[in-house]
């Protein structure tokens, strides 16, 4: 909750953040070249799905980076608005009051010792002031907009490598499986799970089934 170090972290996206960014355009952009019929299409069908393709992730892309500056806002407009109701109450009411702010399973384990010692370090702070939005966050917003357009990069290339559609789409779909897995194994040793390579499998069944049932909704 600390305003102080909003600003200060190492990175402007963590790996959860980057990978289900990637992922997210990565699925979008299957779900549309999945659309193609490769026994009737033509080069200049081809072409337009995967502009389609392009097209619908840069849009996408750029909802996502918005949605991100107004998730940002609203959180840190929370937290800034919990630092000042903790201000203007005693203790006690201090301490309820960010015991509710915080997650429940750190709730758990936070006595009111050590709720005390947060509410005395919230006074000490300077009132917040500033714009709420800072120049990472803008950045970050960008960087989630880059991601989910580079999602589509690795299910248009083999198109752009070979004159036959069928092995176009071949190509793809293992280019994709291979993202899918390559992103649940980075996931799982994000989180250290002794086996990383079986949340690889995972998210690479998971995403396939995904893509199928999008597929099958008419995305």
């Amino acid at each position: 909750m600390k305003e102080s170090s909003e600003g200060d972290r190492g990175r402007l996206l963590d790996p959860i953040q980057r990978i289900s960014e990637v992922l997210f355009g990565l699925i979008m952009a299957v779900t549309i070249i999945g659309s193609l019929s490769i026994a009737t299409a033509d080069r200049g069908e081809v072409r337009t799905v995967l502009v389609a393709a392009l097209g619908c992730n840069l849009a996408w892309g750029l909802v996502d980076a918005v949605m991100y500056l107004l998730n940002t806002l609203t959180e840190r407009s929370r937290n800034r608005a919990l630092v000042a109701q903790a201000r203007s109450m005693d203790a006690a009411e201090g301490r309820r009051v960010l015991a509710e702010s915080l997650p429940e399973h750190v709730a758990a384990v936070t006595g009111p010792d050590e709720l005390e010692g947060m509410r005395r370090r919230l006074l000490a702070l300077p009132p917040a002031n500033g714009a709420t939005l800072r120049g990472r966050d803008f950045l970050a917003a960008i960087g989630v907009f880059l991601l989910v357009v580079m999602g589509t990069l690795p299910v248009v290339v083999p198109f752009m490598l070979t004159e036959d559609m069928a092995i176009g789409m071949r190509n793809s779909r293992i280019v994709t499986l291979g993202m899918l897995f390559l992103a649940g194994f980075l996931l799982g040793r994000y989180a250290s799970h002794p086996r990383p390579a079986l949340t690889g499998l995972a998210t690479m069944l998971l995403g396939a089934v995904l893509i199928v049932v999008v597929m099958g909704l008419g995305g």
